[in-house]
């Protein structure tokens, strides 16, 4: 005998497939705070442009330091 019943889609969830770390993951939260969430105006851009420009060349003023204290350290030192 033939399955003569047709598939109803009732509309109930049996396995959330909404994955954190998968591609078509959806926050719930995350989407009804960028809904509620205020334009910056350009004095508050320029504050936080500025503050990154500054804290990036902090970093790389570390970096070029550190460069330079081993260049010092192998010439004056180690290879002595």
């Amino acid at each position: 005998m033939k399955n003569t019943k047709s598939f109803e889609d009732d509309g109930r969830v049996i396995a959330d497939m909404n994955i954190e770390g998968t591609p078509w993951y959806v926050d719930k939260k995350k989407m009804t705070q960028r809904d509620n969430a205020q334009a910056l105006s350009k004095q508050e851009v320029r504050y936080i442009m500025r503050n990154a420009l500054f804290a990036g060349l902090a970093v790389a003023s570390i970096f070029i330091a550190a460069f330079a204290a081993f260049i010092l350290f192998s010439t004056e030192i180690w290879l002595k």
